[in-house]
């Protein structure tokens, strides 16, 4: 008689354990689910253009259009400074960072609550759901990185040598989006009407960052403590790289450091709660 409770030893076994609370993110882990990182960016991609009329037309209105109120109105009217550069090439060298790093925080915020119902079901790393939030819109950052190449060809505008940093500076913007968006996809998890404070969230970091104004206009005394905003060191840095304004300063290197501790404090803050997620969404 054969024991139905047996277990074929033809088969493997897979056991999961509990991650190791001092360790923040398990790198080999998370590359071995590489594949799924490209599928929920993907998704999300293909779910934000699904059945519009323009597709992929939306990721260049939204800051072409931006940038023409802003040079209109702080440009034009208000006169303010760009640091010798054309005002709608300051303020789209600025707007790309910016695009970039609001969007991804909107998304990997509700990432954890999105997928909720394939978080009860299938285990894989939860920080794959942030992190293919702030991914998915580098598609849309590199179709208004094309704009903005073909509108300094306009003004005549020779990018320097500078632009082979451009890479740090996007992958500094993409940390911030994901420091931010670690802390507020948890908390959005257990409080859900952190989602809603977004929005609000990023239209006062937008005016608190140097976007339709240059950093230089930060009195001296106060720029490095002006740093603590992580996303004013990289839009300094996307300027320095793409237009060749003023060259990176002591303010840069504390947002990078500001950026470091957000990165970092995020995924302790993820991990410890993340024994909790598939319970209480």
């Amino acid at each position: 008689m054969t024991d139905t409770n047996q277990i074929d030893p033809s088969i493997p076994t897979i056991i999961i354990r509990p991650p190791k609370k001092w360790v923040p993110v398990d790198l080999r882990e998370l590359w071995n689910y590489r594949e799924l990182i490209t599928t929920f960016t993907m998704r999300d991609v293909k779910l934000r253009y699904k059945q519009t009329g323009l597709g992929i037309a939306w990721a260049v209105l939204q800051p072409v259009l931006t940038m023409l109120i802003f040079s209109i109105i702080f440009g034009r009217l208000a006169n303010l400074p760009s640091d010798g550069v054309p005002y709608p090439l300051f303020v789209l060298a600025a707007l790309l960072p910016w695009t970039l790093f609001a969007e991804g925080l909107t998304r990997s915020t509700t990432s954890m609550v999105t997928n909720a119902n394939i978080m009860t079901k299938v285990y894989f790393p939860r920080l794959i759901m942030p992190l293919s939030g702030i991914m998915s819109p580098v598609i849309d950052f590199a179709v208004c990185l094309v704009i903005l190449f073909i509108l300094m060809i306009y003004y005549n505008f020779v990018p320097t040598i500078n632009i082979v940093f451009l890479p740090l500076f996007l992958l500094l913007a993409l940390a911030t989006s994901l420091g931010v968006g670690l802390w507020l996809s948890a908390l959005n998890v257990r409080y859900r009407d952190f989602q809603y404070t977004v929005p609000f969230l990023i239209q006062i970091w937008l005016f608190a960052s140097p976007v339709v104004y240059a950093s230089s206009l930060i009195p001296e005394p106060l720029r490095v403590w002006y740093g603590l905003n992580p996303m004013a060191g990289v839009i300094d840095g996307f300027r320095w790289a793409l237009l060749g304004t003023g060259a990176p300063s002591a303010m840069v290197l504390v947002s990078v450091g500001m950026v470091l501790v957000l990165l970092v404090s995020g995924m302790f803050y993820f991990r410890r709660m993340e024994q909790f997620y598939a319970d209480i969404v």
